[in-house]
């Protein structure tokens, strides 16, 4: 399961997330709430802020990620995507250079 659920994949679907939220947020509140973009886009976002929070939950059990940082993902997600984004940027950036982020965690727990 380790090898499936990596920090550089939950980073990547963490900013795509964030991509999805901020074309929920222009249609919505720019473009005039057109149907049904909105509501496909509202969807899109509820589906993905579930599995993201899962999957997180996963990996901090895997120590893939770090517990804060799945928390981050899981409770404030729902609301603003944006945070979880910015959590993996900064986990990232503790961790060290970009070549060692496969299983960032693992020296740090084991």
């Amino acid at each position: 399961m380790r090898r499936l659920i990596t920090f550089g994949r939950l980073e990547v679907a963490s900013f795509t997330h964030s991509a999805v939220y901020l074309a929920l947020l222009a249609c919505a509140f720019i473009a005039g709430n057109p149907q049904p973009e909105t509501f496909i886009l509202g969807l899109a976002h509820g589906l993905i802020w579930i599995a993201m929070s899962l999957i997180c939950i996963l990996a901090a059990r895997l120590r893939v990620i770090p517990f804060w940082l799945a928390v981050t993902v899981a409770v404030l997600g729902g609301l603003g995507p944006f945070a979880g984004s910015i959590g993996f940027v900064l986990a990232g950036r503790r961790n060290g250079p970009r070549g060692s982020r496969s299983v960032p965690f693992r020296t740090r727990y084991s």
